[in-house]
């Protein structure tokens, strides 16, 4: 199937090649054809954007699994405010909620509902939208749920691990895939974008978030709509627990890509927060008379001292970097990067910033 771009850059060469055959029409005709080719060509270039990005009533799926995975109460009310707003409705976006008991507990589940229910309350809202729908009586769950399964991930799933644990196999079969996928309301591709929003928003479930990238793109997703969900929830959390600070201006020319800079300290040891956006990294630079000394909090990274490999770099991970030494750090392609940066007092102390890191150098780090 053809991408939008694609799609696009096909009529695109068509309407050109109609355009030179318009040359030889007369002058009144030509000036009329040549408009209508015009907004017929704008018209393909919006509808292609469409196609490639995520509409708002995705992004609001995205945005209130993300704050429902990690717990932020805060900013998912004002998630759940603009999906109101935005027209989704009361039981569109319960059936969000109640799915992601399955993928991020039902104590932060839980907690979101809970939530939506004071803002339902306050909003007085009183049109809740369609009721979802129950299997029929008699239904054999675990076998519809292997049909709606094979439909999504396109093979009968086994493997070692349901054969070690067959009950793990008939929860997802029966009640995953046959009683929440089967409740309707929403389509299988917005579950999948509010699944894919929030095992992206949760560490250390790779092989799941993966799986369900997968799935999202056998329901239609796009790989420029993943890319989307995947950046729109690197933000959420972005900056950790000290937070983003502001755009790291001051500094903009020793790096590639965006930071930001939170300072955490008026006076005396320097210490502040630092965050990179992915495949964000500074300039080589030395810390002449004092050291430096790096806290991992968030993201993947990297750091490398002139003349050694990199070192890959994860939160709970510290960086003792001594004065004079040639380094560099910053994020990974695909991950926002957080770090407390302490500087080691010393009298006299400096920076000195260098030269780039070159695309060819950082593109081979994995």
């Amino acid at each position: 199937m053809l991408s939008g771009k694609k799609y696009l850059q096909i009529l695109k060469d068509r309407f050109f090649q109609l355009f030179i055959l318009l040359l030889s029409v007369q002058r009144a005709m030509k000036k009329f054809l040549i408009l209508l080719i015009g907004i017929i060509l704008l018209g393909f270039y919006t509808g292609a954007d469409a196609m490639e990005n995520l509409n708002d009533r995705q992004r609001d799926i995205v945005f209130i699994s993300a704050y429902t995975a990690v717990g932020n109460t805060e900013k998912l009310k004002n998630a759940l405010e603009k999906a109101l707003d935005d027209g989704l409705s009361v039981n569109e976006i319960k059936e969000i909620l109640v799915q992601l008991y399955a993928y991020c507990g039902f104590p932060r589940s839980l907690n979101a509902i809970n939530t939506f229910m004071q803002t339902v309350d306050e909003r007085k809202v009183s049109s809740v939208g369609n009721e979802p729908e129950s299997l029929p009586h008699g239904t054999d769950k675990k076998e519809y749920g292997n049909e709606v399964q094979i439909k999504l991930t396109g093979a009968e799933v086994k493997g070692a691990m349901f054969d070690f644990a067959p009950a793990i196999d008939t929860f997802l079969k029966e009640h995953l895939f046959a009683d929440i996928f089967s409740r309707g309301v929403l389509t299988y591709q917005e579950r999948e974008i509010a699944t894919i929003a929030a095992l992206s928003s949760i560490k250390g479930v790779e092989p799941q978030l993966n799986a369900h990238i997968q799935i999202g793109k056998n329901t239609g997703l796009k790989d420029e709509q993943t890319e989307e969900i995947l950046k729109l929830t690197s933000s959420v959390n972005k900056g950790g627990e000290f937070g983003l600070g502001e755009e790291n201006t001051a500094y903009s020319k020793y790096f590639i890509g965006n930071s930001y800079l939170n300072p955490l300290t008026q006076d005396g040891v320097s210490i502040a927060n630092v965050t990179f956006e992915p495949g964000c990294r500074n300039n080589w630079h030395i810390h002449h008379k004092g050291g430096q000394i790096l806290l991992v909090t968030e993201g993947r990274g990297y750091y490398q001292e002139w003349g050694k490999p990199a070192q890959e770099l994860k939160a709970g991970d510290v960086v003792n970097i001594p004065p004079e030494v040639k380094h560099w750090h910053g994020a990974a392609k695909d991950s926002w990067f957080s770090h407390i940066a302490i500087a080691v007092p010393a009298e006299n102390a400096s920076n000195e910033w260098l030269e780039e890191v070159s695309d060819e150098e950082y593109n081979k780090l994995k």
